[in-house]
């Protein structure tokens, strides 16, 4: 199976100013989406198996959009996501969001020890959805915690489509002062520290 990639969008935040202090460096928050085809839109398939082993070439297209789109900031946090369109059902998208769509995003980001915070929903064209990121080598980084809203143009994703979504930070939150790991102190070997 191929998935059929029909649009690609993407998405930059870069922002200097949070409750008006200004810093130094800047938080770049980066969105890559593709909307794909769903194989199966209007029908109910027992084995997911062709979309997972597929996914990897949307996770390539994207992990490259996205990693471009940060330019020369170094990432530091990931997220990923999907929206499937209301003739499909949520599972479509989370069998093109596992490992074998992740693995080229580790690789693009390099290290990406840690698992790669997901969010998935069945919604119509024009929907919004709350990407979480998390850092890429240490989940218990709270600085870290964030996301992106990212919000579909009217018309995506078409009943038969699915959007699915990677996400990259260069930083955690601007102003992140609740403790926990900082990090500069990540370890790294584990996904935890």
């Amino acid at each position: 199976m191929k998935l059929d990639i029909r649009r690609l969008l993407s998405f930059c935040d870069h922002k200097d100013v949070e409750a008006g202090h200004r810093h130094t460096e800047p938080l770049r928050r980066v969105a890559a989406i593709a909307i794909v085809g769903n194989p199966y839109a209007g029908k109910y398939e027992e084995n997911l198996s062709e979309a997972i082993e597929a996914s990897v070439h949307i996770g390539r297209v994207l992990s490259k959009l996205a990693t471009d789109l940060m330019g020369s900031y170094k990432t530091e946090s990931y997220g990923k996501g999907g929206i499937v369109g209301l003739g499909g059902e949520l599972e479509h998208a989370n069998a093109m969001l596992t490992t074998t769509f992740a693995a080229p995003l580790r690789d693009a980001v390099g290290g990406a020890e840690a698992w790669i915070p997901s969010f998935t929903k069945l919604a119509a064209p024009g929907s919004q959805i709350d990407i979480p990121l998390a850092h890429k080598d240490a989940l218990y980084v709270r600085s870290h915690y964030d996301g992106m809203t990212i919000t579909l143009p009217p018309d995506a994703p078409a009943a038969d489509e699915i959007a699915l979504i990677v996400c990259l930070a260069n930083r955690g939150r601007l102003n992140a002062r609740v403790g926990g790991l900082a990090a500069k102190d990540v370890v790294g070997k584990d996904g935890l520290r």
